[in-house]
């Protein structure tokens, strides 16, 4: 890997990695690098087109790093990553592409990640996307996740878009078991002509079950983000959405909240917030000494933290 290769790693993961650490890191549509140890394994699938991950059941804290980084203008890389995480296991994995394209065709990323999580197992999986490049190329990233969370499981998913990418359409899709949570905590920043499109679809299927999605957004310039979610809970469950955006310039965001209760016992809430920076806020930060520009990008800062 050359040094462009490990600003875009620095930017969605780490350049570095330790040793007791499993790691695929992908470029080009290839895998340049590869390390597993005696509870974690990942293996190539048969088709070449993507990977599965295997946690071992009682796995104390597993860490894996999966990158992407795409360098190559007009390259379309779409892969295929399973996990199955054993009973009982604590795992961290952490996930990302970052994409450089100087030149005038397209490069595009299409992640589609299924998780299969069995009962009492932990996971901790954060995902970050950023894009650079001074050429007009487009810069594309599709991540599409499904969760399947059994007994007592639980994951907590973080997920960034940090800038500079293009276009975005970004789907997540969980089923929810007995006892089972998912918190899902989503950052998206536009900027410019860009566009970027959220959907979640989460299932509450046994009692007990719990989900939390929160969803920070700022789009400014002519940026454009929509936010759609579709809970449904079908025994005596609890989720809690809520969508906050700051929109700035000329900038659109749109929020379509649904919520499905098929048991009286569901106990579903959806809470949507669109609003500009306010004044005062402003004044507050501007009366320290910043200018104006200093103190809208604190605020972003902050609201995006």
């Amino acid at each position: 890997m050359n040094e462009k290769d490990k600003t875009l790693l620095d930017e969605i993961d780490t350049s570095t990695f330790k040793e007791n650490e499993a790691v695929n890191v992908r470029k080009n549509g290839k895998a340049v690098t590869r390390k597993i140890n005696d509870y974690i394994d990942i293996k190539t699938k048969e088709d070449g087109k993507g990977i599965d991950i295997y946690v071992k059941e009682n796995t104390l804290l597993g860490i894996v790093h999966i990158p992407v980084i795409i360098t190559e203008s007009g390259l379309k890389d779409v892969v295929y990553n399973d996990f199955h995480i054993g009973k009982n296991s604590n795992v961290v994995i952490l996930a990302g592409c970052g994409i450089h394209n100087d030149k005038h065709k397209d490069s595009r990323h299409d992640g589609i990640h299924r998780f299969f999580i069995e009962e009492n197992a932990n996971v901790k999986y954060t995902e970050k996307h950023y894009a650079q490049g001074a050429g007009d190329g487009r810069k594309i990233l599709n991540p599409y996740t499904e969760i399947n969370l059994g007994k007592n499981a639980s994951m907590t998913m973080d997920s960034v878009q940090i800038k500079g990418v293009t276009s975005t359409i970004r789907q997540t899709k969980a089923t929810i078991e007995e006892g089972a949570t998912l918190v899902i905590k989503e950052k998206i920043l536009t900027s410019n002509d860009q566009s970027a499109k959220t959907s979640f679809i989460v299932d509450l299927k046994g009692d007990g079950a719990s989900c939390e999605v929160t969803s920070r957004s700022v789009a400014t310039d002519n940026s454009y983000q929509e936010f759609k979610s579709n809970v449904t809970g079908d025994k005596n469950c609890y989720a809690h959405v809520s969508c906050d955006a700051i929109i700035k310039d000329d900038a659109k965001v749109k929020a379509v909240p649904e919520i499905y209760a098929k048991n009286a016992s569901a106990n579903l809430i959806h809470e949507a917030y669109i609003g500009k920076i306010q004044g005062e806020q402003l004044m507050k930060l501007m009366s320290l000494g910043l200018s104006e520009k200093q103190a809208e990008e604190e605020i972003i800062k902050g609201f995006l933290k």
